[in-house]
């Protein structure tokens, strides 16, 4: 190996700038279980991944037993972070963080096992505190769902992190020395031993009532694939995990149903890794006796967790402010669209027909005007199910399901779209009838918006559009009064009558 290797995978410093930094940015997450290379294409507040690869290790097979990493675990785990190291490499990343959580930090030949891969990889390994685990995982919650307030719970392989968060900030945390590893251990030394255990390692974390009638924030591979059993069972319409609400009352009826169902049945759930089934008994009795135990008022799943946090807590908190959701959404909309910044300029063009709304739904309008010209390049028969998709799949943070359905209600009226259509038979499974009607209004707004000008949003400063006493009123100076044709017209009424208006224009 090149003696150049170690320098050209630098770590990611404390002291560096992420946001300035020039070229991708990586995290290596050694876990209990797996261990996993992200690349990032730069350090902004919704950096999109690049690369994503998970091979399974099984380093903390067999540690409550022995507590030693076992040689064909650790042999297993050193192949993998060669391939990852030379990845990195191949792919030119210019800021690499490699951190090892519960099993190395537990285990007594945890130290040997790190020398022996910085020797053999070149590989700078940082081994992450329990408090540090937290505090990252808690901060990747906080930057994929703004606002949350709760109880964080990062289920591991080889432990349980518990954090308070709110306010956008990180409070109280405790790191347990369990995790989905160990579960089934504990449960098979007979009923009730899980409350009991899970009881006595939370005794005097009077903190934790704080979290009583709030959220519970789920973060880990074995609780993300319960929610993805729950969609199976539920026939749930949205295969998206992160922000997906899991009812708590569906809880123990989960743990059953998991101890009659065969590996056989688990493997036909869609996107259900096979090395998570094993797990998924012991993880849904866990999190239904922790959402128990903490009072929490519902369980809402979270896609992000440690790795995300890392790169979120190396963020300048100006940048950490930032919505996510409205982030990503101009990202894609100056991407895709045919002018920068058009979606700025539509945004604040259909506002004044929408000021009855709570900020939760202005917020849906904005990123639905930044991405109104993201399927300008379809065929114009497919441009209403591309913007769809582009609401539906496309990979938001900050937004759960009924978002995701106003977003495509909008988009889908924007590119021509029916008020009926069977492509968009399942919004109706996420949202009710009177939100979606008010989407599509956006859409047909903003459909009227990108053809008066021709997409040039600048030039809608020189026309006003405003509703009152039963009207919608475009105003135009008679100098732009030629862009008032046919076409525009049609839309004009076409958008008064979703709003029950009457469209009438004036000509200053």
């Amino acid at each position: 190996m090149s003696s150049r290797f170690p320098r050209m995978l630098k770590p990611l410093e404390v002291e560096s700038d992420p946001v300035t930094a020039v070229g991708p940015q990586a995290i290596i997450d050694i876990g209990s279980n797996s261990i996993r290379l992200v690349v990032w294409q730069d350090g902004g507040r919704v950096p999109p991944v690049m690369f994503n690869e998970k091979l399974m290790a099984g380093l903390g097979r067999g540690l409550r037993e022995t507590g030693r990493l076992e040689e064909d675990a650790m042999a297993a785990g050193e192949r993998a972070l060669a391939r990852f190291a030379g990845l990195a490499r191949s792919i030119g990343v210019s800021r690499l963080r490699a951190v090892a959580t519960a099993a190395v930090r537990q285990a007594s030949n945890g130290p040997d096992f790190v020398d022996r891969v910085q020797r053999a990889t070149g590989l700078r390994i940082e081994v992450l505190s329990g408090d540090a685990e937290a505090a990252a995982s808690a901060s990747g919650v906080i930057a994929g769902i703004p606002g949350a307030d709760g109880i964080v719970g990062d289920l591991g392989g080889g432990s349980l992190e518990l954090v308070r968060v709110a306010g956008g900030k990180v409070h109280e945390r405790i790191s347990l020395p369990f995790g989905s590893l160990g579960i089934t251990d504990i449960r098979a030394r007979g009923p009730h031993v899980l409350e009991r255990v899970l009881a006595k390692a939370l005794a005097g974390e009077k903190w934790l009532a704080e979290g009583r009638g709030k959220t519970f924030y789920a973060v880990g591979g074995s609780w993300r694939a319960l929610a993805q059993v729950h969609m199976d069972v539920t026939d749930h319409p949205l295969p998206m995990v992160h922000q997906y609400p899991l009812p708590r009352q569906a809880l123990p009826q989960l743990v059953r149903s998991l101890a009659q169902m065969g590996t056989k049945r688990l493997k036909q759930v869609a996107n259900l890794s096979g090395s998570r089934i094993q797990t998924l008994p012991g993880a849904a009795a866990l999190l239904s006796a922790t959402v128990r135990k903490l009072g929490a008022s519902q369980v809402v799943i979270s896609a992000w967790g440690l790795r995300e946090g890392l790169l979120y807590q190396q963020l300048d908190p100006d940048v950490q402010a930032l919505d996510p959701l409205i982030e990503a959404a101009r990202a894609e909309g100056d991407r895709e669209g045919r002018f920068q910044g058009q979606g700025e300029e539509l945004h604040q063009w259909i506002a004044p027909l929408f000021t009855d709304e709570p900020p939760e739904l202005a917020r849906l309008r904005h990123a639905a005007c930044l991405l109104a010209d993201v399927a300008w390049r379809a065929h114009p028969d497919f441009r209403p199910d591309r913007g769809l998709e582009f609401a539906l799949h496309g990979n938001w943070v900050g937004i759960d399901g009924f978002g995701r359905a106003l977003l495509g209600a909008a988009l889908f009226a924007n590119f021509g779209g029916p008020a009926e259509h069977e492509s968009t038979a399942l919004l109706g499974r996420l949202a009710d009838p009177e939100s979606l009607h008010r989407a599509r209004c956006w859409g047909l707004a903003l459909r009227l918006g990108l053809r008066i000008t021709g997409g040039p949003a600048h030039e809608l400063k020189h026309i006003e559009l405003s509703r009152g006493d039963g009207v919608l009123l475009m105003q135009l100076p008679s100098s732009k009064k030629m862009l008032y044709g046919e076409a525009i017209g049609r839309r004009h009424r076409t958008l008064a009558n979703a709003m029950a208006l009457e469209a009438k224009v004036s000509f200053a």
